[in-house]
């Protein structure tokens, strides 16, 4: 069985489904907001025309998901799967960003439950990779149950990888 990179994935808070060309402003209308990227290594991200290259990258990628409220029906988000690999049985999850009214409750935690589920039915671990100042995200993959796995360093500096396997998630499975 092949891993579906693109999903729609519903949960009681949150649907995700596949992102496409024409959702570029309902996004952006989140990811305009500059408090949403203070601590991650694209501090910037929030100007359009540098948004516009995430977006782009995104569609390219053939794993980025538009994240919906399901209540209100309004974009609260985007994440993506990467780096699918059969052979090593690994997935990444990540480029997640949610609007700030959904920060500190469920939405991310609903949000990654949706996406491990999904990636557990083909993969044995999930890796996330985390900026080394990015302490609200690094806490949020920690909570998962993920644990650092080294690191590694990109045009935007120094990152941190952490590893989720199957068994480890089910001692933190909501």
């Amino acid at each position: 069985m092949s891993f579906e990179l693109q999903p729609t994935l519903i949960g009681d808070l949150v649907e995700l489904r596949p992102l496409r060309e024409d959702d570029f402003d309902r996004l952006y209308t989140v990811a305009a907001d500059p408090l949403i990227w203070e601590q991650h290594p694209a501090r910037d991200r929030y100007q359009r025309d540098v948004f516009a290259e995430y977006f782009r990258g995104g569609l390219e990628s053939g794993g980025a998901f538009l994240i919906l409220d399901r209540r209100s029906g309004d974009a609260i988000g985007s994440s993506r799967y990467h780096g699918y690999d059969a052979a090593r049985s690994v997935v990444e999850i990540g480029w997640t960003f949610i609007a700030r009214r959904c920060w500190g409750g469920r939405y991310n935690s609903e949000i990654k439950a949706l996406m491990l589920g999904h990636a557990f039915r083909f993969v044995d671990s999930v890796i996330f990779v985390v900026g080394s100042g990015n302490r609200r995200s690094q806490r949020a993959v920690e909570k998962l149950g993920a644990v650092r796995d080294g690191g590694r360093q990109d045009h935007l500096g120094e990152h941190y990888v952490y590893r989720l396997t199957k068994e480890r998630r089910g001692v933190y499975s909501s």
